[in-house]
């Protein structure tokens, strides 16, 4: 049997990934991270930790010569979307250059199944939600556009090179193992950041953009069914929350879950989809999806878990590659 292999992951998706699979199959974990933006106390002790950056394609030919894998969770991104106009090449580089070479390496090693988590940011603000996975890519940002084109590369890859994949659209999971130290990306982990370290929450705009939330641990089963179900090959399932909030409403059932009594600060408005969120039949016919972990509950756990974190340095970018249009709140 041969093995997975994980990248992202410390990460939130990619960590709780592997202690699922661990503690519930038989298959080794074979991951490769570079601690950018997960951590090292996240990786269960039993994976086989690489790290390295995908751009390395010689360090990742390393990893698949020397192991034999056989699916390959792709999970590793910087998901800053609203950052990525103003890191365009990191963004291009470390979302689209590093899928290219991992999907290479699949290619030219025979793995059995490739399962890659794109975004929600494909759909842009085109369509009138809930975005369903029929509906032509269309994304606003470059964040989006670079996880795009893994997918018009991933079924170039499958009808020329017989690469069976699943592509995945999570969208705004959140709980344990979370980056919560990153001033640009993970909303409720910018808010428990910020309420930790006794700053108000902070909300772009009105407050009134409308999101899904999606506890992690409601993805496990149905990650682990995307390289296991024959009739995923070739699909792309939408994966999240079947319940609708306003930033606004997110937010207040945080400070509800603290138990505090601050209110949130509201700064300019920035380029983004207002109205996001997207079905989730597919995923209940096709994964096994089930909602069972409302937002206050979910909260309420990560909450618990962030508060025993230790006081980590905040990622804040020293310099961006371009700085005209750039917001006010993170000019430095």
């Amino acid at each position: 049997m041969g093995k997975i292999l994980i990248t992202g992951v410390a990460g939130l998706l990619g960590s709780r990934l592997a202690d699922w699979i661990i503690d519930n199959t038989n298959y080794d974990v074979v991951g490769i991270d570079d601690l950018s933006g997960g951590y090292s106390e996240n990786i269960n002790k039993k994976v086989k930790f690489y790290k390295f950056n995908l751009k390395d394609l010689d360090a990742l030919e390393g990893v698949f010569k020397k192991e034999n894998i056989s699916i390959v969770y792709h999970f590793a991104a910087y998901a800053a979307e609203g950052l990525s106009p103003f890191i365009r090449k990191y963004n291009y580089e470390n979302n689209l250059i590093t899928s290219s070479n991992l999907i290479t390496c699949s290619i030219e090693y025979s793995v059995e199944r490739f399962i890659f988590a794109s975004s929600m940011a494909v759909y842009g603000d085109k369509y009138k939600p809930p975005f369903n996975e029929n509906l032509k890519q269309a994304p606003t940002d470059p964040y989006g556009v670079a996880k795009y084109a893994v997918e018009m590369d991933l079924e170039i890859a499958f009808k020329q090179h017989g690469l069976n994949y699943t592509i995945i659209r999570p969208h705004n999971f959140y709980g344990i193992n979370q980056n919560i130290w990153d001033k640009y990306r993970n909303v409720l982990g910018i808010w428990m950041y910020q309420i930790l370290n006794g700053t108000n929450p902070t909300i772009f705009g009105d407050g009134l953009q409308v999101r899904a939330f999606s506890y992690v641990d409601d993805a496990m089963i149905p990650l682990w069914n995307a390289s296991q179900n024959s009739k995923c090959i070739g699909e792309i399932i939408n994966l999240g929350g079947i319940k609708e909030y306003t930033i606004k409403e997110a937010c207040d059932i945080l400070v509800n879950v603290t138990g505090l009594n601050i209110k949130p600060v509201y700064l300019e408005q920035r380029h983004e989809t207002k109205y996001a969120w997207s079905t989730w039949e597919k995923s209940v016919e096709m994964l096994d999806f089930k909602h069972k972990v409302d937002l206050d509950e979910g909260l309420t756990k990560m909450w618990k878990w962030a508060k025993n974190q230790p006081n980590r340095d905040r990622f804040i970018w020293p310099k961006y590659e371009l700085s005209k249009g750039l917001y006010d709140y993170w000019k430095n």
